[in-house]
């Protein structure tokens, strides 16, 4: 999640709306509505964003089982990872590049945002970028034709998301993060919930379970180290959390193997 300074629609819209708002902020879901959101639109998103997950997921498996036919299981890995990036624009992994910087290149709170706010990426966002494309290549390759991390990891990335808008303070005080974060409440973070236990135990049972609580407590973990350096979360921060998760989804699915 980046910051956007363009100016929205107060109030309004609607409840479909809020879905395709979803859709069309997290991946290259073409614009089927034309028009710029509402707040109210944007804060209901967020409990769509599981099912945005989920169909990521199954994009993701559908290619996976069609590539398998071709070709060998590296160049599969890689060719999934390569539509993972594509179908979210890369939008969670430059947070993650620009959080790095940010986090780990300034002195201050003040220069640690700052840094962040700037679209150059420095050497830690090159390294932290690159290392995680390793792992999540590394781990697609051990997971080998396992469907349920495929399934699961962008599910609870994107239900991470909600988690941290909605119970985490913002940094800034302005940006399209700060007004999907001031039009949030425990109402959009129960509905995503829900949506995401619900998939999570259909599709892995208790194994899904103890993932997903291993992912609530990196979070909660990872929130409060970044507390200590700055004073809320941001958009890119969403975003690093979104990744890392995922990564943490696809770890502990390999320990299954």
């Amino acid at each position: 999640m980046r910051d956007d300074q363009g100016a929205l629609p107060r109030q309004g819209g609607s409840g479909i709306a809020s879905v395709f708002a979803a859709f069309q902020f997290l991946t290259i879901f073409p614009p089927v509505i034309r028009r710029p959101f509402t707040e109210r639109e944007l804060g209901w998103s967020l409990a769509s964003y599981p099912l945005v997950g989920l169909a990521l997921g199954g994009v993701l498996l559908g290619a996976y089982q069609v590539l398998t036919r071709w070709f060998d299981p590296l160049v599969v890995a890689a060719l999934v990872l390569v539509l993972w990036v594509l179908l979210t624009r890369a939008l969670h992994l430059d947070g993650l590049m620009d959080t790095t910087d940010g986090l780990f290149g300034g002195w201050t709170p003040e220069r640690r945002l700052e840094i962040m706010r700037d679209h150059q990426v420095g050497a830690f966002g090159v390294v932290a970028g690159a290392l995680l494309l390793l792992v999540k290549f590394v781990l697609l390759v051990a997971n080998g034709g396992n469907f349920m991390p495929l399934l699961l990891a962008p599910l609870i990335g994107r239900w991470v998301l909600v988690l941290a808008v909605v119970e985490f303070p913002y940094a800034r005080n302005q940006g399209k993060g700060k007004t999907i974060k001031d039009y949030s409440n425990w109402i959009h973070l129960v509905i995503a919930s829900l949506l995401a236990l619900v998939a999570v135990w259909l599709i892995a049972g208790w194994w899904g379970m103890v993932v997903f609580s291993a992912v609530v407590l990196f979070v909660l973990l990872a929130a409060w180290f970044v507390q200590r350096r700055i004073p809320g979360l941001t958009g890119d921060i969403y975003g690093a959390l979104c990744e890392l998760s995922e990564v943490l989804v696809l770890l502990l699915f390999s320990a299954m193997i």
